[in-house]
């Protein structure tokens, strides 16, 4: 029987991280609708696109506006498959960046122990004001095991998350 459980937990690690592998060698991954913690939400932004862009890209500054994340550091220049690590709810989480288009969308992936997630942010400017939508999906062990705190959790963080993104843009 305890074969059979360490058996079982070796193959859930290894789909876990072949499923993150595999996601984060294709380009413009879209979140996933089937993932146990998944939301969506939107914001207007009473700024432009370029601005809305020039903030949410410069990673090593989330943490000026963003308080719920600390030591936020991209390892290469804003493109497709540059990493970063970053901390939020004082775990520390490593993106790859998957859709890089400027003014338009931005995505990664992220990791860390037990969870897996894709992130994606589209803008959308029409006379000076943009639309903001941000989805985020996330999988693994954790997420299946906490699916209604991770989900509503989920919920409030990007309700801050774009709140502050507005805030900042506004200024």
């Amino acid at each position: 029987m305890i074969h059979k459980i360490k058996l079982t937990c070796l193959l859930l690690i290894g789909t876990i991280f072949i499923t993150k592998a595999q996601n984060q060698n294709n380009m413009n991954i879209q979140s996933n609708p089937n993932a146990p913690v998944k939301f969506s939400k939107s914001i207007q932004i009473n700024s432009s696109a370029k601005k809305v862009w020039a903030v949410l890209t410069d990673i090593n500054n989330w943490d000026k506006w963003q308080p719920e994340i600390s030591k936020p550091k991209l390892n290469d220049e804003l493109k497709e498959q540059s990493k970063f690590v970053w901390k939020t709810g004082g775990i520390k989480i490593h993106s790859t960046l998957h859709t890089v288009k400027p003014y338009e969308a931005l995505g990664w992936t992220g990791h860390t122990f037990g969870l897996f997630a894709i992130h994606n942010w589209q803008i959308m400017e029409k006379d000076g004001i943009t639309m903001v939508i941000v989805n985020e999906s996330m999988e693994g062990l954790l997420a299946g095991l906490f699916k209604k705190s991770f989900n509503k959790n989920l919920d409030t963080g990007m309700q801050q998350w774009l709140e502050a993104l507005k805030k900042e843009c506004e200024k």
